[in-house]
This record gives structure tokens, C-alpha cells and sequence, in this order.
């Protein structure tokens, strides 16, 4: 389950960065500030994950 959960986290972190580059190439800042928001989500996520398993162990 928290290898799911850790796949989701960087899967949201790559998309946030896809998407903040697209945003940035056309020009797009609500584009580019999506992007950043998603990453934020996704490193909150994988912060979350570390800390359960450094306390799981």
C-alpha cells in the first residue's frame, strides 16, 4: 500500500513539472503556477510517506 502511495506522490511531482515547463514555454502562467502547486502536493505527499516509514521501522 505505501509503495502506491509513494508511486502517486512522484507521478504528481513529474506531472507538476511537465506541466509548469509547458506553462512556461507558452507563456501560460496559470499553467506554470498549476504545475507548481502539483509538485508542492506531490513532495507534501512523499514527506508524509517518509515519515511513516521512519517510524514504522
Amino acid at each position: 500500500m505505501a509503495g502506491d502511495k509513494k508511486a502517486k506522490a512522484k507521478m504528481e511531482q513529474a506531472k507538476g513539472k511537465a506541466k509548469e515547463t509547458v506553462g512556461r514555454a507558452v507563456g501560460n502562467e496559470r499553467m506554470t503556477a498549476e504545475g507548481r502547486a502539483e509538485q508542492s502536493k506531490g513532495d507534501a505527499r512523499q514527506a508524509k510517506e517518509k515519515a511513516k516509514d521512519a517510524f514504522r521501522h
